[in-house]
């Protein structure tokens, strides 16, 4: 393969080459999120809200996965564009190394504070011991989780997309296929209730790793994990952090965000703790294809960045965020059109589809506003300047987000909330396009 494509091929064509894969393998990994919910949510309400309990540590677990997955991905094809083939099979090969060992630290660390982090939000005896039975084992297969995402990470440096989408594809595709046979004891299998749908979480995620490691024996790409660098690397390691703490940072925000909502939405009804946890799992579906074109982007942009090819970086930039927008406003029509219908497919409470119908349309006001946001902090991560990117994410989570909640929801009652997230979006975008212009207008 000609290893300089990126920088030599129209744009158009090249980042839809490359974010088509990333867009139906966000897709159906979306679509295996609500899959899994909707499973979960025929077991009863207090499966959904043990789930929705669990959620932000697991979403902290896949932040540091794929934040720092960032960092790989950033500096490999960086390396790659400015021409250092060594450079590029050291980032790779120290990357995997400190992935697993995050895994370790993470599996300990997370299955030991579950039990008081269920305390802080339920006194219900069944959604704390369902909440107990999901997160040990879904924690257990955290190392396993790390390298998935440092091999797709490494694949999507070298523009190899179709590899991470296959990957993606065969985890989620296994995961639809045993939740219901593991959830419901169907045929020979038996019945595990919501540990079922933890385990085929878990096979998912070991499918997907055993396809990476054989394509990656298989077929080969241009980089290369190698013994020599094995050893850490100072200046290395300093790179793949200062790159993927931020990522990290910025995709485990959420979790800080909804543990808040969460404490602020249960002191008026656990209904609420539910819709805002049914609202994150169709949030996957609406976001995730906006994310796989940022995926897509990532690493076009680091590599003609690392070639000194500026004009490219604006042009793909610029057209990453028109794509990104016409799939936000796709997202906005369906939840306004069909919001209850969305709601019922998790719950059968009336109370609950009523009061969700009404939070997904008001939330639904700031998702084409938000392309601004997510298309500056993904580029600005494919340029190696993590920290400009988490500042746009503390602003969104931290100084807007959760203030206006809290004032919000004095003012309207728990609607207030909902109100919160499309006016942060509004004020994120502006700040998101200044910093963007600023970090890249900063290289002349």
């Amino acid at each position: 393969m000609n290893e300089t494509f990126m920088k030599e091929k129209p744009i158009l064509p090249l980042l839809t080459s490359m974010a088509l894969p990333m867009v139906i393998s966000m897709m159906v990994n979306a679509l295996y999120n609500i899959v899994d919910s909707l499973f979960v949510a025929r077991i009863n309400e207090n499966a959904m809200t043990a789930l929705s309990l669990v959620f932000p540590i697991q979403n902290f677990v896949n932040a540091l996965a794929i934040g720092f997955g960032v960092g790989i991905n950033a500096l490999i094809a960086y390396f790659l564009g400015a021409g250092d083939k060594k450079g590029a099979d050291r980032a790779a090969t120290q990357g995997l190394v400190l992935a697993l060992i995050h895994g370790v630290v993470v599996t300990v660390l997370s299955i030991s504070i579950m039990p008081a982090f269920l305390d802080m939000f339920t006194n219900d005896v069944q959604v704390y011991q369902m909440g107990m039975e999901y997160a040990v084992i879904v924690f257990a297969f955290s190392t396993i989780t790390m390298a998935n995402l440092s091999f797709e990470k490494i694949f999507q440096s070298v523009g190899r997309m179709k590899v991470s989408m296959i990957g993606l594809l065969c985890g989620s595709i296994t995961n639809i296929i045993l939740d219901p046979l593991l959830i419901f004891g169907i045929g020979i299998f038996p019945r595990l209730g919501i540990a079922g749908a933890a385990i085929a979480t878990a096979i998912g995620q070991l499918c997907t790793l055993l396809l990476y490691l054989t394509v990656y024996n298989k077929r080969p790409i241009p980089v290369k994990i190698r013994k020599e660098y094995l050893a850490f690397h100072k200046e290395t390691d300093h790179r793949l952090y200062s790159i993927g703490v931020p990522a990290i940072l910025n995709l485990a925000l959420p979790s800080l965000l909804v543990s808040v909502l969460n404490g602020i939405l249960a002191a008026y009804s656990q209904i609420y703790v539910v819709i805002l946890g049914i609202y994150y799992k169709l949030q996957t579906f609406l976001y995730l294809p906006a994310n796989g074109i940022v995926q897509g982007m990532r690493p076009l942009i680091g590599y003609n960045y690392g070639a000194g090819e500026q004009k490219r970086v604006k042009k793909i930039y610029e057209i990453t965020l028109a794509m990104s927008a016409v799939i936000m406003a796709l997202g906005t029509i369906l939840c306004l059109v069909a919001s209850r219908g969305l709601m019922e497919l998790f719950t059968e409470n009336a109370e609950t589809i009523a009061a969700g119908g009404t939070a997904l349309r008001i939330i639904s006001a700031g998702f084409i506003i938000s392309s601004v946001s997510v298309t500056a902090s993904g580029a600005l991560e494919g340029l190696g300047k993590g920290t400009q990117s988490l500042v746009i994410s503390l602003f969104r989570y931290v100084i807007l987000m959760i203030p206006a909640a809290f004032v919000l929801c004095r003012i309207f009652g728990p609607t207030g909330v909902w109100h919160a997230f499309w006016i942060t979006e509004a004020v994120t975008s502006v700040i998101a396009a200044y910093i963007y212009h600023k970090a890249v207008g900063s290289r002349k």
